[in-house]
This record gives C-alpha cells, sequence and structure tokens, in this order.
C-alpha cells in the first residue's frame, strides 16, 4: 500500500490522527530505493500511523495543513540530494531539470529545504510537537561545514532550521527508537545517531573547536574535521559536542548498523514500486525511469575518495543482504506487469564491494589511521568477487529475466586485485551484464591531483580496460567504458588537465564529452581542501580554482576537440 498523503486516504484508513508526518523535498516514490519511503514503512511496519507530504508550497498553508498535524513528530528531508546541488550546477547556474518533480521541472524543491520546511511547520503550526531532520541534507550538514553556494562557514543545520533533534546517516532504527521512546513521554537525548541542542556538555564526549573558533582560524576547521570524520563509525566513535554562541550542537555516538536480517526484512516490505497517485497525475517522474527495475545489493562504502559523501552518511563498512533476499527481489520486479526483461542495475554506491569484509573492521570498527584502498589496498581486506560471481549466475537464471546490467560504479582497482576471482568477474560482467556502456570513475590521470583525491593511480585501469576489451571481444560484443572525469579538482591546475587529455586520447582511445567539474560538498575532505587551499593531511597549500571562467577553461581543456594551448596561471590559494 501506499502510505497516506491525502486526507481521503486517511479516511480510508479510519485515522482521526497522524502519529508521525514526513516531509520531503522529493515526489512521493514508493521504493525501497527511496529513503522517506524506507522510513515511512518500518514506522507502520512499528504499528505507527504515517502520512508523508511531498514537496509542500512554501508559500501557501494548503499543503502542509491538509493532514493536520501529527501525534509524535514531523520528519524533514531535503530528500534523495542536498537542495542545493540538486539546485545548482557546480558554476551555480540554476538546473531546470530535476528528475525527482513531476514532469522533471525544478519548481517545486526550494534552496535549503530542510530549513525552509520546517520554518513553514513552525508557522502554521505554533508549539508544534518535535521536528525531527533526517536525509542526506541534513546528515552532511550536521557540523559546522562548508556551503559552497554561499562560499562560507555554515552553523549545523539544527541551529538554522531551529528543529528539535536529526537523525544522521541511515535511520531505519534510529527512527523506531525515536518514535518509541516520544511515544512513552521519555526524553530521547541518549538515542545513538541523533543530533540535538544543549546548553550543557555530555560527560566524556570530545569537545571539537567552537564555530566562532573555526570560522576565525582554518586550521582549526582542519582540526575539527579531522576529528568529525574519524568519529564516524558507531563501533568506535565518541560522541561530539561544539559550541555556537552560548550553546551546543551535541553529535551522540553514531547507530549501530543493521544486521543482514534486519536489511533481508527491509527489501522485504511492502513497496508498490511507483510514484502516488496524486503526484503522479501532476506529471512523469523520470528518478522512476531508474530506480523501479533496480536493486540495491549492499550498502556502505570503504573507497573513500576525498569528494564523496557517501562514507560519511552511509558508512565505511560494507552491509550486504542475503543471496536469497535479492533473489526474492529480482522475482517480485519480474512479475511486475511492466516488466520488460531488464533489471537496469544491482549494486550499491560501489558495485563490487558486495560479499565481503575487513574482519578487524567487522569487529572493531573503520582505522581511524589508515584507510581500506588508498594508498593502495590494506592488506587486512579480502577481495573476492566469488560471492557476486554466484549471485549473479543465480539471477541470470531466474524465467522472465532477459538482462541484469550493473550501473553502479565498479571499482577496477579491487577488480585487478582479485587475482584469484578478478577475471572471472569481469568476463561475465564484459559477457552478461554491460549494456554497450560500462561505467567507471578514474577521474584523473594525473597521481598528485589523485592523491588530492584519495584515488588509485592508473595502472590497474589500463589493465582493467585491456581486460575488459579482450572480454568484450571474445563475447562477439562491441562495448565500450565510459569514464567519469573531474575538472578543477583543488590542486588540480590546467597542466593537469592538458596531461590528463594527452593520456585519454593516447591511452584511452577518447575525446571525452563528459566532464563534472567539481562541486564541493558539505563536510568531505575536497571541500575543506577546497575553502582552506590546503592539503588536510599535509598542510601543504593547494591550487584552488574558484573563478567560474577557469573552471570552465580546465574542462574545455578536456572536452575541445581542438588543442587548447597551455597558458600558465597563478592561482590564488583559498
Amino acid at each position: 500500500m501506499f502510505i497516506p498523503t491525502t486526507p481521503e486516504e486517511l479516511e480510508q484508513h479510519n485515522w482521526s490522527q497522524l502519529d508521525i508526518i514526513l516531509i520531503t523535498g522529493d515526489t512521493y516514490i514508493d521504493s525501497p530505493q527511496i529513503g522517506i519511503a524506507v522510513i515511512g514503512k518500518i514506522l507502520l511496519k512499528n504499528g505507527y500511523k504515517v502520512g508523508i507530504i511531498a514537496q509542500p508550497d512554501i508559500n501557501s498553508e494548503k499543503d502542509i495543513t491538509r493532514l493536520g498535524e501529527p501525534r509524535l513528530f514531523w520528519g524533514v528531508t531535503g530528500g534523495s540530494i542536498d537542495s542545493m546541488v540538486a539546485n545548482y550546477t557546480a558554476l551555480k547556474k540554476y538546473r531546470k531539470q530535476d528528475d525527482y518533480t513531476p514532469g522533471a521541472y525544478n519548481n517545486r524543491r526550494p534552496d535549503r529545504a530542510v530549513i525552509l520546511y520546517t520554518n513553514l511547520i513552525r508557522q502554521h503550526f505554533k508549539n508544534t510537537v518535535p521536528i525531527v531532520l533526517g536525509g542526506i541534507e541534513a546528515s552532511m550538514r550536521r557540523i559546522t561545514h562548508y556551503d559552497y553556494w554561499s562560499d562560507k562557514l555554515r552553523r549545523p543545520i539544527l541551529f538554522d532550521a531551529k528543529a528539535d533533534f536529526l537523525i544522521y546517516g541511515m535511520a531505519e532504527r534510529t527512527i523506531v527508537e525515536l518514535a518509541d521512546t516520544i511515544q512513552v513521554g521519555k526524553d530521547p537525548r541518549h538515542l545513538r545517531g541523533i543530533c540535538y541542542i544543549s546548553d550543557s556538555v555530555p560527560k566524556n564526549y570530545l569537545i571539537l573547536p567552537s564555530f566562532e573558533t573555526v570560522t576565525n582560524d582554518k586550521r582549526s576547521f582542519i582540526d575539527m574535521f579531522h576529528d568529525f570524520y574519524k568519529n564516524s563509525d558507531p563501533l568506535n566513535a565518541t560522541g561530539l559536542t561544539q559550541k555556537i554562541g552560548t550553546r551546543f550542537l551535541v553529535q551522540n555516538p553514531p547507530q549501530l548498523y543493521l544486521n543482514q536480517k534486519e536489511m533481508d526484512e527491509i527489501y522485504a516490505m511492502d513497496f508498490e514500486r511507483s510514484v502516488h497517485p496524486y503526484y503522479a497525475k501532476q506529471g512523469k517522474v523520470r528518478a522512476l525511469d531508474t530506480i523501479k527495475f533496480s536493486i540495491n545489493s549492499h550498502r556502505g562504502c570503504y573507497g573513500e575518495c576525498n569528494f564523496c559523501s557517501i562514507g560519511v552518511h552511509e558508512g565505511r563498512t560494507i552491509r550486504w543482504r542475503s543471496e536469497q533476499s535479492i533473489l526474492n527481489e529480482a522475482r517480485q520486479l519480474s512479475e511486475l506487469p511492466d516488466f520488460r526483461g531488464t533489471i537496469n542495475d544491482i549494486g550499491g554506491p560501489t558495485a563490487n564491494m558486495y560479499g565481503f569484509e575487513c574482519h578487524k573492521k567487522l569487529k572493531n570498527g573503520a582505522c581511524k589511521d589508515k584507510r581500506c584502498l588508498y594508498p593502495e589496498k590494506c592488506s587486512q581486506l579480502p577481495v573476492y568477487h566469488n560471492v557476486q560471481i554466484d549471485l549473479l549466475k543465480k539471477l541470470r537464471q531466474i524465467p522472465g529475466i532477459k538482462h541484469i546490467f550493473i550501473g553502479s560504479g565498479i571499482r577496477f582497482d579491487m577488480v585487478i586485485d582479485d587475482r584469484k576471482y578478478g577475471k572471472t568477474y569481469l568476463k561475465d560482467v564484459a559477457e552478461y551484464h554491460t549494456s554497450g556502456q560500462m561505467k567507471i570513475a578514474p577521474e584523473h590521470s594525473v597521481k598528485r591531483v589523485l592523491d588530492h583525491m584519495g584515488k588509485p593511480g592508473i595502472d590497474t585501469l589500463l589493465e582493467f580496460k585491456r581486460q575488459f576489451d579482450r572480454f568484450s571481444e571474445s563475447a562477439g560484443k562491441r562495448q565500450f567504458l565510459t569514464y567519469y572525469l573531474i575538472a578543477a579538482h583543488p590542486g588540480c591546475t590546467e597542466e593537469d588537465m592538458h596531461l590528463l587529455k594527452t593520456f585519454a586520447v593516447k591511452e584511452l582511445h577518447i575525446n571525452p564529452e563528459q566532464v563534472q567539474i567539481y562541486t564541493p560538498l558539505p563536510s568531505t575532505y575536497s571541500s575543506l581542501m577546497y575553502y582552506t587551499g590546503r592539503d588536510p593531511f599535509t598542510m601543504k597549500k593547494l591550487s584552488v580554482v574558484k573563478d567560474i571562467n577557469a573552471k570552465n577553461r580546465q574542462k574545455s581543456i578536456l572536452t575541445s576537440k581542438t588543442p587548447i594551448p597551455y597558458q600558465k596561471r597563478t592561482h590564488k590559494h583559498g
């Protein structure tokens, strides 16, 4: 069933008042791929009456008031993407298209959606029940952070939104614990995975430099971020607190990860896998084309690319669903009336991290002094693709399924490192699971730039390409690798882009057409570099491109079909 979003649906359920109302910056797609649907369904499963209001009009009371006031709390999220990322390009131009909005017009998601939705609630419901923030926008802005769109440090979002609590990371367990606690009239400030504002500092919590300190001293901001990042694993994190004015932001230790049984139960819930009829009549939702026939096999990523939010939000420990759970979902998809035989994607943030983890990390938490894959793979991480090979083989045997593609990115260095199963995995992917093009993300070719990104070198990339091309040819298929490449990342110069262009033409045999200009995302190491102008690990100065024309020029060097002469420039350090 769909979660109610209209008064008529409440009448059909014979509900006079909802326990919880969820507000989201996306339209309402009832899918296991959409966070608000998962949170709503797990609350329903635990006996709570839940409603969803998607993309409410911020200039009117008609949407925000249509389901009344909840009995326990409001839940507010900006949606599947930070609203500023959804609304603006890397060059700060307003996006015309929003795939999570009916009709695809970008006219329903406000800037800083979490703040505006909270203000909207307080405007029309005085002295209301607690307002709880969640989702990636709130999660990545829970501490003092650099905001690219205003080019300054912003306070933790709880202070600007004036909400009561914030749930960070993957919220299924925390949201139920919060509901249970409020239901019985107890104070939820002891719960894992939440942030709140306090007049005092909890005992034994790590005190970060204050907001006022980090805004006046970039070195203090770097120190603050190191402590924030290192204390993000449930098994070894310390609670954090930061003074903002006369009060404190308190971040409790992270929520414990779901085990496999709990993950399987979530994906076994009853999802309609469609847009709610109330919103469907407003226009086609393009995101549904991508997610309807896709399967999440696991969560988390230990790649820890410096420009990426996934490790901080989802976690650096891989949690994977059971084989049976995934096979069951594939069978369900094959039975849908509009299924045409193709599963568009099976994977996670990185497709080939399914089925294995570091035993040391599972016992003690992620290491605070080193990474799993950078600068090279840790010897404690056993990279074996055999579990995914077996899974893909069984998926191919399900009646009615003609194609199963891997649309998620693949870590090519991990494939090459797996000397026992890597070639078999890549052969199967080339023969059965590539839809003409396979996406991989080298991002650059210059080692110094790759080091600033936290990415592997190009040796494994070239070997991966050789093997993929050979396996594709053996399978009689004309298919290609497509490469995600980034321009204007901190530490990247025009000379570096010329070197990348030469590498792309001579070694990859391509003239890149789709190149991403780097966007500083909140609470990532790369945004720390962009703001401070320094490498936070060595404290050496970095070349940081902040001029829009200079960013465009870096991109043009790579995409132009005619050579652009190298012009030596002096970049200011931010």
